[in-house]
């Protein structure tokens, strides 16, 4: 039984399915190089990925496929809250920006809409956002 089905619910649940995800998408082009390594490192503790649970993903017999939710407002969430847990240090680097692409990319969103999404996205979360766009979102 994957790791995974031992949650039921609930936030611990929604991160390993978050980190499952990154790992597969660090393997999908074979073995995870140092920089991959590195960055999954960094992913697991921001979500709380215990050792026993990172090493039972990283298995190779254990690959998590990407679950692409059909409304557009669900694949928008799953970005969302991916950008809130990549954030949680207040910065995002090169590598986990190409992370980041490589998992909006394999949610459905085409390479330039996945950019211009990061980049926005990046925008709002670094506070660099105009005051059209603040207006915008405060009268929502």
């Amino acid at each position: 039984m994957p790791i995974i089905d031992l949650y039921e619910h609930g936030e611990q649940r929604q991160n390993l399915a978050h980190f499952a995800t990154l790992a597969s998408l660090a393997s999908v082009d074979g073995d995870i190089n140092p920089e991959e390594k590195a960055i999954l490192d960094k992913f697991a503790f921001k979500l709380n990925i215990t050792d026993a649970e990172y090493k039972e993903v990283m298995k190779k017999e254990n690959k998590y496929p990407i679950q692409t939710p059909h409304s557009g407002e669900k694949r928008l969430k799953r970005l969302f809250e991916f950008f809130q847990m990549a954030f949680a240090d207040q910065s995002v680097d090169e590598d986990q920006k190409k992370f980041i692409m490589r998992y909006a990319v394999a949610l459905g969103y085409s390479p330039d809409k996945a950019e211009s999404m990061i980049q926005k996205s990046l925008d709002i979360f670094c506070g660099k956002i105009a005051f059209e766009d603040y207006q915008y979102l405060m009268e929502k």
